[in-house]
């Protein structure tokens, strides 16, 4: 499965936001969870997540550092997420 999800943050809350997001990436690069993608982009107060996992509940949700990153995640918006679910067709990646 893979997932898109878009939203805007508060401008004063972008630097925070991208903050509580490294974080899960330090849990992620300590803890190594199997069968997942995960990517987080930034411009500005807008930030992108494209998450990829096996079928059944995404390996973040046992991540603490994620449960943190959500817990507040309400109070940062300035535009709500949009979750769009796609079917992948295929992946290349060499180097990456």
């Amino acid at each position: 499965m893979t997932r898109i999800i878009r939203y805007r943050t508060q401008l004063p809350q972008a630097a925070a936001n991208e903050e509580l997001v490294r974080a899960v990436f330090a849990e992620l690069q300590r803890t190594q969870p199997g069968g997942l993608s995960y990517a987080v982009y930034r411009r500005e107060d807008e930030f992108v997540h494209l998450v990829k996992h096996l079928a059944g509940p995404s390996p973040l949700l046992a991540v603490q550092a994620f449960g943190e990153f959500q817990a507040g995640l309400p109070g940062r918006y300035a535009q709500p997420p949009t979750r769009t679910e796609f079917q992948e067709i295929a992946t290349y990646q060499n180097g990456l």
